[in-house]
């Protein structure tokens, strides 16, 4: 494990860090702003919008958008070590760029491996420079953990895909223009075969986007539905049918977004300010014994989740991609939100509520994180399969028909 930055590293950390200091304000050394910042839910207004987009061209005019994109498209030709360390640099201060990790992260890695020189033309420029803002549609009610089990069908007519369906938990949906899609274009195929990729205009006739109110109050995650939109052929990436394939690099590349995850805050500073603050009786609660023994176990847990992600930065930093290491980074990021949230809201007490909201969203937020992304017991039998080598979960669909499939369902229903 490597514990510090290379004498390159260190050097573009140093020009990371400059640029920010003179183009963008530091968050407050007290600041907390918890998952919220970690999933890049830190408000969606139109005024939140336009900051961002001011933003992200500002980025892009200077490169930092996209860094290991190509020079010919915008980016630098750099390493994912260099995007994981402006990553964690911009973590460090007030920006707004998480409004477009979905597009950049994972659509634009997509199209430059899978797409064609006329895709590429078209919907990287403006997704770089924050015009054009994308979202994820992939999951449905019926296909969450098995993915490829989706169901909503696209029929050739023409130039066109006719395609009805329904998707849900779709991130932002409500203000992107563009949906990266999964269809079921074959259900003759098993499963994870005769499913297309493609982007589809959500400003198009058919296209209903219902946000879904959350406990926190807000509505981050969509449900989106589509009856009968023509969606051009031209719009499909990849091959029709292959889409299973370029479905994987789309979800691989969230691996390319891991910075923003690493660069996240330690809780702790924040909790031992408030324990000052707040009183049990007539001390201060840092100064009662069983607060301070939660206070050392979260600074532990902070801890942890450092050096885990310090394994997965020295598999990024020697030209690999991080292993079964991120998969128990996140497993302990869920469990360590959720305790110094807990605790954040006991050291306020009833004021909690209206005097520091963030510890609030963050506790109603943080079992999003043990669902998104991979389920924790999807996670664990990854980790069980591939890292303590227990025996595979059985299968009986492989090799089956989708049609069938989808019969057996409905008549266990």
């Amino acid at each position: 494990m490597d514990f510090g930055d290379t004498p390159d590293e260190a050097a573009f950390r140093a020009e990371c860090r400059a640029w920010l200091d003179a183009n963008a304000l530091r968050r407050a050394a007290d600041h907390h702003g918890g998952i919220l910042d970690l999933l890049g839910l830190e408000g969606t207004s139109n005024e939140a919008i336009g900051e961002a987009r001011q933003w992200q061209a500002r980025k892009a005019d200077a490169r930092w958008a996209g860094i290991t994109w190509p020079v010919e498209f915008g980016g630098r030709g750099g390493t994912p070590m260099q995007q994981v360390i402006f990553g964690q640099e911009e973590a460090r201060f007030e920006t707004h760029g998480h409004l477009f990790a979905v597009g950049i992260g994972m659509g634009g890695p997509t199209l430059l491996v899978h797409g064609t020189e006329d895709q590429q033309r078209r919907w990287l420029p403006p997704l770089l420079r924050g015009e054009e803002i994308w979202c994820q549609l992939f999951s449905e009610p019926g296909a969450g953990s098995d993915l490829a089990m989706v169901s909503s069908r696209a029929v050739l007519d023409g130039d066109d895909f006719v395609v009805t369906g329904q998707k849900v938990w779709s991130s932002g949906a409500h203000y992107s223009r563009w949906g990266m899609f999964l269809a079921r274009t074959d259900p003759d195929a098993p499963k994870n075969r005769g499913i297309t990729w493609m982007l589809v205009d959500l400003e198009s006739p058919g296209v209903t986007v219902r946000p879904l109110r959350q406990m926190t109050g807000g509505s981050h995650f969509n449900e989106v539905f589509l009856d009968d939109v023509r969606v051009p052929a031209a719009n499909v990436v990849g091959d029709i049918n292959d889409g299973w394939r370029v479905a994987n690099t789309t979800l691989l590349s969230e691996r390319a977004s891991i910075g923003d995850m690493l660069g996240g805050e330690d809780p702790s500073p924040a909790l031992i300010a408030l324990a000052r603050r707040h009183h049990v009786g007539d001390a201060p609660a840092s100064d009662d014994a069983r607060i301070r023994q939660e206070l050392a176990g979260c600074h532990t847990d902070a801890a942890i989740l450092h050096y885990i992600g310090l394994r997965v930065l020295t598999a990024i930093s020697r030209g690999g991609l991080p292993g079964p290491e991120a998969t128990v980074l996140k497993l302990a990021m869920a469990r360590q939100l959720a305790r110094a949230a807990n605790l954040g809201l006991r050291l306020l007490g009833p004021a909690g509520i209206s005097s520091d909201p963030s510890w609030q969203s963050t506790l109603l937020m943080a079992p999003a994180l043990r669902i998104g992304g991979g389920t924790d017991e999807i996670l664990k039998n990854v980790i069980g399969e591939q890292v303590l080598g227990l025996p595979r979960e059985p299968s009986v669909d492989r090799g089956v028909p989708f049609r069938e499939l989808a019969q057996r369902t409905a008549a266990a229903r």
